[in-house]
């Protein structure tokens, strides 16, 4: 039987489990932000369709001496990503953050003044190599259209009819694409750096992984457009590259 006195509620809260992206930020400068994102982003405006994202400040060297929040929040926003709370950072820049509408999301040790960096990303496992036991892997077996999006929390992403330009899908594991894959792919989406994009036809807007981006403004490559192809980190912390190249078999 409906619950009627339940019905009738203003409000009611319901756990889920939603997609939020990461921006793993190494400076705080708006101006040199602007440079790297316009770079990276090939100037194209409104590039993310409203995803919401955790400012995430702990790859920093040192904490800065201020964060001018409404530069750098209006700077994200000019690409259609909408931040919604910060970690990483001492509680000194919790206030600021919380002027602009940004929650912060964990309790910092305030009596070091250094942040500490992230560890060392292990090296990318084979492409062969199996997944670790227990992690779940999700299934799509029809088409992605344009506007549609598909999140593998927790495991990877399979899917077996492709993916059409102006869908997105994303995975906190690696993506299997056998299939044209044509929209964003975002793989390792809570900072796998080992996680990896495989397609047998290649040919993305856009491809992620542990928040590296490489987009194809000026054309996919010529040895993997249209080919079995994948993508993967190469190199440790800093140094690591965002590397496509095809595959041989699949």
């Amino acid at each position: 039987m409906k619950d009627s006195a339940a019905s009738n509620r203003p409000i009611e809260f319901r756990g889920a489990s939603l997609g939020i992206m990461t921006a793993r930020l190494r400076d705080t400068d708006p101006m040199r932000l602007a440079d790297a994102m316009h770079a990276m982003l090939g100037g194209m405006p409104d590039f993310f369709s409203r995803e919401a994202a955790v400012l995430d400040f702990s790859a920093l060297d040192a904490a800065p001496e201020s964060i001018d929040w409404a530069s750098l929040t209006s700077l994200l926003r000019r690409y259609r990503l909408q931040p919604v709370a910060i970690t990483g950072l001492p509680e000194s820049f919790a206030e600021g953050a919380r002027r602009v509408g940004l929650a912060v999301l964990d309790e910092i040790n305030t009596s070091a003044p250094e942040l500490t960096p992230p560890p060392l990303a292990a090296e990318p496992a084979p492409a062969t190599a199996p997944a670790p036991a227990g992690i779940a892997t999700m299934i799509v077996d029809h088409p992605l259209r344009s506007g549609q999006q598909a999140y593998a929390k927790g495991g990877d992403l399979v899917l077996l009819a492709g993916v059409s330009h102006g869908a997105e899908v994303i995975a906190d594991g690696s993506i299997h694409c056998y299939g044209p894959l044509r929209g964003r792919a975002l793989a390792g989406a809570q900072g796998d750096a080992r996680a990896r994009i495989f397609s047998t036809d290649f040919g993305p807007e856009l491809v992620s992984i542990a928040g590296m981006y490489r987009t194809f403004e000026k054309g996919i490559p010529e040895n993997v457009a249209g080919k079995p192809a994948q993508a993967w980190l190469h190199g440790q912390d800093d140094q690591q590259t965002l590397t496509i190249a095809p595959l041989k078999s699949i």
